[in-house]
């Protein structure tokens, strides 16, 4: 009874420990990495004419860089949330019933049993008896709480406890005479 008491104390126990989800908050590190392209080109077109000796010289030069700069900015969040999406106060009262649970549960296992009244006694053990007489069992002897019944060579007990539980129990048998 009491392995039982224990058991049914540490379910309840899991329970509340699996139920109640308390998440502390971490704090977490990103870096974002923004690549930025710049692209230049550079066009210079010079013309020159002359009027001398007929020549016209035209330059033209192209500079195109091109450059990626990436740039790393470092980002940090703290967060300090529940993971789901459950009331604070729903878990409290699961928490609540799960201990009122146990108490009442440890309550009735390790309630001692309660005496039943002598008269209440004797009815059950008079029931029990009559029962037995059905069944072609002969009544030997009967005290208070204690009854001897016999059938051809067999006998039995037949008693009732303080809490009103009958007992039934073969006696040995009777030697031959």
């Amino acid at each position: 009874m009491r392995v039982l008491a224990l058991a049914a104390l540490f379910a309840a126990g899991v329970l509340v420990a699996g139920g109640v989800v308390t998440t502390v908050g971490s704090a977490q590190t990103t870096t974002e990495t923004v690549a930025t392209t710049s692209t230049l080109h550079e066009t210079t077109t010079v013309e020159q004419t002359t009027t001398a000796p007929a020549t016209t010289i035209v330059a033209t030069s192209t500079v195109a860089p091109t450059t990626a700069t990436p740039t790393t900015t470092p980002t940090t969040t703290s967060t300090a949330s529940s993971s789901s999406g459950t009331p604070t106060w729903v878990w409290v009262l699961v928490a609540v019933l799960a201990a009122a649970a146990v108490v009442l549960l440890v309550l009735l296992l390790t309630r001692r049993g309660t005496t039943v009244p002598e008269a209440e006694r004797r009815r059950r053990l008079q029931g029990a008896v009559d029962g037995w007489t059905t069944q072609g069992w002969a009544l030997l002897n009967e005290t208070a709480d204690t009854a001897v019944l016999q059938r051809g060579s067999e006998q039995m007990t037949v008693s009732v406890d303080a809490a009103g539980q009958i007992n039934t129990r073969p006696l040995t048998p009777r030697p031959p005479d």
